[in-house]
């Protein structure tokens, strides 16, 4: 069974991220880039399948600017087999993601895709869900742990109260939580390998797809800094500052 494994270059976790002086968006220059943590949980999950003999390829894929080459890179680093580079300039938004994931599902026919739950730069939680839809697959989102069982998928995800099981039929989409596994680190040797295995290149024409944004930005800026608690000496004055200051009984 063929694995999909979508991967996003995004502005690393670690980074202390400033809005743009114009206010477009946020400062991407001489910013670290990384691959989204959701999808590096998807990689590490897509690899382990393969290695309990129940996959027998993981294909990277990424949509974006050349530089996403990189993050593609690292997936096949970590133990994917090989990549396809959708070349995008500019932000290009949930819903064309899925149409050119469908294309690429279409070409490959894999058994399954897994994605992260969602991206840490727009937070959308979209992009699965909506390639299920245009596929007519199932879906299971949020996953905390997966299981093969007799060509059935068995998924549990967290819920308000408590966890729920999924069976799914596969072919299916899944997407990943933060609580399914502890991604690997690549190594130097597995590095090296990453750079001979094949990527190719293409861009939304060669599947027909339609990028253009259907949202505009008007305005980006930095949240009110957060004021400065305060100790009270008794309920009596708490009751009061919440009357009286706060205004909320």
């Amino acid at each position: 069974m063929k694995l999909l494994v979508p991967v996003k270059r995004v502005i690393d976790y670690k980074v202390n991220i400033r809005v743009a002086s114009d206010g477009s968006g946020v400062e991407l220059a001489n910013v670290k880039m990384s691959m989204n943590p959701f999808d590096e949980i998807a990689v590490e999950e897509a690899i382990r399948l393969r290695e309990a003999g129940l996959a027998s390829e993981i294909i990277a894929v990424s949509i974006g600017p050349a530089q996403a080459g990189e993050t593609i890179r690292t997936a096949l680093a970590m133990g994917a087999d090989r990549g396809i580079l959708v070349k995008c300039e500019g932000n290009v938004e949930p819903l064309g993601v899925a149409k050119i994931l469908q294309k690429i599902v279409a070409a490959e026919a894999p058994g399954l895709v897994i994605l992260g739950k969602q991206a840490i730069d727009d937070d959308c939680n979209q992009t699965g869900q909506m390639l299920a839809g245009l596929l007519g697959w199932a879906q299971g989102t949020f996953a905390s742990k997966l299981e093969l069982e007799d060509g059935a998928l068995k998924l549990t995800r967290e819920v308000d109260g408590g966890l729920q099981t999924l069976f799914l039929t596969l072919p299916a989409v899944i997407t990943t939580d933060l609580r399914l596994n502890e991604p690997r680190y690549a190594s130097l040797p597995n590095i090296m390998k990453a750079k001979r295995k094949p990527v190719d290149e293409k861009t939304p024409q060669d599947y027909g797809v339609d990028t253009t944004a259907r949202l505009e930005v008007l305005e980006t800026k930095q949240p009110e800094a957060r004021k400065a608690g305060i100790i009270v000496e008794n309920t009596a004055e708490l009751v009061e500052r919440l009357k009286n200051e706060a205004g909320v009984i």
